[in-house]
């Protein structure tokens, strides 16, 4: 829409604008004010001799849009089909380390220390089990499920996890509430809102022999010598871990001699140690291989971390140097992986 002066006001005056973009009458930078720029009649001309011309001009800045539009159309429908995305935002993971790598088929045993540490000093004061409570050295290496059901736990947009409590043939639990006791405490660990289904991307159903679904993995209270054998003792500290594949079963493997008596740097009560304990092995079997450090000194623990041997960066080097460095920081025990919640 442009203007005349007609009398003491200003008259509007249409133009037929719809065919072609706006532009300026007059080139502010031509010798010769009154003179419109020829190379934009050049255009006009050219635009009018070919399809492509005729194209623009119909559809102006559509006809740029639409090229682009029908390229992420392609990106959506491959990222669909093969289930790729991009990475989620470090913020947006959570407190923890991630994303989990679930249904990833491994016989990698999860959790234990490292293999081939030479130099490592097995007397380090954080890793030796304390003084205590008795438990059993050695048990049957055969299990009996824990008869008992829950419902879904969490709501498991990603993932739920199927999960039998067993406990190892031979070890005696009348110490602690007997096995009743011992899978009363794994079920309400995983259930508590402050553990792993505070994301919604992971649920958890407890079932036994008489549910007929076979268990994603098995939590397990085993004696130290047994898991010696499913974890590894190449360093000689008593763990706990996680082994996908041993006997052909996935068993989160958690050692009675510290359900019983604890760790050293874990400075909780024993029923801490106990969630922590749950929490991260079966961090482990929901897809969480690596472990953590320290992240800030004076701050709580990621759950990650090998609370059992050292809730300092300085110790926990000594016994994996892959993963930890020696930085001068210490955290205070946890055994939440979202503490917060």
């Amino acid at each position: 829409m442009g203007t005349e002066r007609r009398g003491d006001g200003r008259v509007p005056v249409l133009r037929d604008e719809w065919r072609e973009p706006l532009r300026a009458q007059r080139d502010p930078l031509a010798e010769d004010s009154g003179r419109v720029r020829s190379n934009r009649d050049d255009r006009k001309r050219w635009r009018k001799q070919t399809w492509i011309g005729r194209f623009v001009s119909t559809y102006g800045w559509r006809a740029y849009a639409l090229p682009v539009l029908a390229v992420l159309t392609v990106v959506v429908i491959y990222q669909t089909i093969t289930g790729t995305s991009v990475p989620a935002a470090e913020e947006e993971q959570g407190p923890v380390q991630g994303p989990p790598t679930i249904g990833v088929p491994s016989t990698a045993i999860v959790g234990a220390p490292p293999k081939g540490l030479t130099e490592f000093d097995a007397s380090l004061p954080t890793g030796i089990l304390p003084d205590g409570g008795p438990f059993t050295p050695a048990g049957a290496r055969t299990w009996h499920v824990v008869p008992g059901t829950s419902p879904q736990i969490g709501e498991g947009t990603t993932k739920v996890f199927n999960y039998t409590v067993e406990v190892e043939d031979g070890v005696d639990t009348t110490t602690f509430g007997g096995d009743e006791g011992f899978a009363r405490m794994v079920s309400e660990t995983l259930a508590n809102p402050k553990s792993w289904t505070h994301n919604p991307q992971f649920a958890f159903v407890r079932v036994d022999d008489t549910s007929g679904i076979e268990p994603d993995f098995r939590v397990s209270l085993s004696s130290p010598m047994t898991v010696r054998d499913g974890c590894g003792y190449d360093i000689q500290l008593e763990a706990s871990c996680y082994n996908p594949f041993f006997e052909g079963q996935p068993r989160v493997f958690l050692n009675e001699a510290r359900w019983v008596r604890g760790a050293v740097p874990f400075q909780g009560d024993i029923g801490s140690y106990r969630q922590y304990l749950i929490n991260h092995e079966v961090g482990h079997a929901m897809g969480y291989p690596r472990h953590e450090q320290c992240a800030e000194d004076g701050g709580l623990a990621p759950v990650m971390m090998q609370q059992t041997f050292s809730t300092s960066n300085d110790d926990a080097a000594r016994f994996d140097p892959g993963t930890v460095t020696a930085d001068g920081k210490s955290c205070r025990f946890n055994p939440w992986p979202y503490p917060i919640a």
